[in-house]
């Protein structure tokens, strides 16, 4: 169990500029997130009825709570670099259905975004947060 919490918190043994770039691809591409999401967090959170997609059909209040809790929490987490991998995972997964699922028989311009985020989110999984991160700080504590 310790050792897939400490490859968990993993950040990599990367040279200063790589660190540098995935600390900036985290913020911008966590804040970036934040902004998108904030209507959907208003909406799960409003007074009027939801209307949202349910493309898993597991009804619309808990696609748009899943949403809302892969866009605003995980992001936050990504913000931080904090279980970064974990939190790159329900983000790729959203903007993946969003891409094949939601927006399936638009154009590829609509699913652009949606895409281009799913590629940001695999790269940090894969690279992990770098050492300027939240996650580098407990896999120290963790040795």
């Amino acid at each position: 169990m310790m050792a897939l919490i400490k490859k968990l918190f993993k950040t990599g043994n990367y040279p200063e500029n790589i660190s540098i770039s995935l600390l900036f691809l985290r913020i911008i591409a966590g804040v970036f997130m934040l902004t998108h999401c904030y209507g959907k967090f208003l909406m799960l959170f409003g007074d009027g009825p939801v209307k949202f997609a349910d493309p898993l059909g597991i009804g619309v209040t808990v696609s748009l709570a899943l949403t809302v809790l892969a866009e605003f929490l995980c992001s936050i987490f990504l913000i931080f670099g904090l279980a970064t991998r974990f939190s790159a995972v329900p983000l790729l997964i959203t903007m993946l259905v969003a891409a094949f699922v939601v927006l399936a028989p638009d154009a590829f311009a609509r699913k652009e975004l949606a895409l281009l985020y799913a590629a940001i989110y695999a790269v940090i999984a894969i690279a992990g947060p770098g050492k300027y991160s939240a996650d580098n700080w407990i896999f120290k504590r963790l040795k």
